[in-house]
């Protein structure tokens, strides 16, 4: 286990302690003299905008006044947040819907052209995400988020113009480098403007909109289907494509205006709000902002089981999501749905994810059992994946029950939107964040970006390869949950064993001391989720 730092404070002295040495051997820790200090935030390591608007330790906000400061933070920054993803998601499927269009006959597709389509433009989001993740951390997020809404929105638009496969990787890979900004950017903004235990609802609401863009996208690609060429001189794939892309860049404008960067940048609110809007979230201890890079951070991040537990969630989740998504208007229609039907039916498709993740949800706020709620929705997708191996579509009945096992293998949603959201709550410190959430996305993009490929042309239309893949992807994900909850238990019990020797040196020297830091001087300290002594896991 890594050399890390605790820290301490003295009720009437004012103490802190630090540099406290773990290791695995050794479970021993001692307080020196030379280790107190002033018990006050340590200004060289506050990112100096929220030094302005933190106060020096914690302010009481009645759960009144927490409700109204929540409602203007959802009506500003949830909003924007959920219609921008809901744009994403709609804009990344589009080329689901013109698959059935006729956009691979005229575009001249063949073999995995299609599945390509897909794949690159993750590869492309594996290039660009750790770039992308600094550059959120030290830009202006809103400003970057709206610039790159426009610049997506414009290259959306000129996939009507595309004529051949090279025409379509090139624009869909511009389209993946643009794109990776949003899901970065949303878990820094979910942690920055809301408390901890908001924060899987909060992940939940955006993340959802894959189910709307399912539902509304469904019927808006009929409405496409109904041009005709000729008459018309756009192909309704064409349609498609630019009016998605115009609306995307207008709202990119609209994004640039109305978005705050940050609580403390926010000109839409008064100043006592936005001293109120920071210390509302002092209590996550994961800090807000902080543009300074520690190398140490960084170590530490590649040290801890955490994150490639929450890489192989997003793996083993999204691996079976693309393929799954790029190919379900064609998978439903395999089941023998004419085109009218498979448009529609993917909006009952959108519907259930929705009400996967908002009973996910609901359960883990109940429950407070993360990873628990994790592998109750991993079952349906076993369940649903045998059967589509196993049954073959000769009546109506087996029609329906072949629809019905498509829908329940998306149960494991619930897992990829809970586990993003653990991410913001339990890893600190912006460097060590960073470093996690870029990790995190570039296994989500490798997952992305091979889920389409295990869907070969010649295994249509069951697919078998492509199901006995994510089979392996479920047991892999169950696996990897288990462990993690072992995990984060047996860190928990550690930090409580070395408060209770700090408590125990502390009573034995006769100092006058709290090993807990109850006002929360050091939340905004930029400390990592193991330098922080105070802080716990939520699993």
């Amino acid at each position: 286990m890594a050399d890390e730092k605790v820290s301490t404070s003295r009720q009437h002295g004012h103490a802190k302690a630090e540099g406290v040495g773990i290791t695995p051997n050794d479970q021993h820790v001692e307080l020196g003299d030379d280790d107190l200090q002033k018990d006050h935030m340590n200004y060289n390591r506050v990112d100096s905008e929220v030094a302005k608007y933190a106060s020096d330790t914690a302010v009481y906000i009645s759960p009144e006044e927490n409700r109204r400061l929540k409602k203007l933070v959802d009506r500003r920054v949830l909003s924007v947040m959920i219609f921008t993803y809901f744009l994403q998601a709609i804009d990344k499927g589009t080329m689901s819907f013109a698959s059935i269009m006729g956009i691979q006959e005229d575009t001249h597709l063949k073999g995995q052209d299609f599945s390509w389509l897909t794949t690159c433009i993750y590869i492309a989001i594996l290039i660009v995400e750790y770039p992308t993740n600094f550059a959120i951390q030290r830009l202006p997020i809103a400003k970057y988020l709206g610039t790159s809404i426009i610049l997506w929105g414009t290259v959306l638009a000129l996939h009507s113009l595309a004529k051949n496969f090279a025409g379509l990787v090139a624009l869909r890979t511009a389209l993946g480098a643009l794109e990776a900004v949003c899901q970065p950017a949303f878990v820094y903004l979910s942690s920055m403007w809301y408390k901890r235990e908001e924060q899987a609802a909060t992940v939940s609401y955006w993340y959802m909109m894959n189910g709307a863009q399912q539902m509304v996208g469904g019927l808006l690609a009929y409405c496409f289907t109904l041009i005709k060429s000729p008459p018309s001189p756009l192909k309704s794939w064409q349609a498609i494509f630019i009016a998605y892309g115009c609306f995307s860049v207008l709202w990119g404008v609209v994004v640039l205006f109305i978005m705050p960067d940050s609580p403390m940048r926010a000109k839409c609110f008064s100043e006592e709000d936005k001293k109120l809007m920071v210390e509302r979230v002092r209590s996550n201890q994961t800090g807000m902002q902080n543009k300074q890079f520690r190398k140490e951070h960084m170590i530490e991040a590649f040290k801890d089981p955490q994150m490639y537990c929450y890489m192989l969630i997003a793996f083993c989740t999204t691996l079976p999501t693309s393929g799954l998504g790029a190919f379900a208007n064609i998978i439903i229609k395999s089941f023998k749905f004419t085109t009218l039907q498979t448009q529609l039916l993917a909006m009952v498709l959108g519907a259930y994810i929705i009400v996967v993740l908002l009973s996910s949800m609901w359960f883990v706020n109940k429950t407070k059992q993360n990873l628990l709620v994790m592998l109750v929705y991993v079952i349906p997708s076993y369940i649903g994946t045998i059967v589509l191996l196993i049954v073959e579509n000769k009546s109506t009945a087996t029609k329906a029950g072949l629809l019905t096992s498509y829908y329940m293998v998306l149960s494991f949603w619930a897992a990829q939107t809970l586990g993003m959201s653990m991410i913001s709550r339990n890893i600190a410190g912006q460097t060590k964040k960073t470093v996690v959430v870029a990790a995190n996305f570039i296994a989500w993009s490798t997952g992305n970006a091979i889920g389409p490929q295990v869907f070969l042309k010649w295994d249509a239309p069951r697919y078998r390869i492509a199901f006995y893949t994510h089979m392996g992807c479920y047991i892999l994900l169950v696996i990897n949950i288990v462990f993690l909850r072992w995990w984060l238990t047996k860190e928990n019990a550690r930090k409580d064993r070395l408060q209770a020797e700090l408590a125990a040196q502390v009573a034995a020297a006769n100092a006058d001391a709290a090993i807990t830091d109850e006002n929360m001087v050091h939340a905004f300290d930029d400390l990592t989720d193991r330098e922080n002594l105070n802080f716990r896991y939520v699993f």
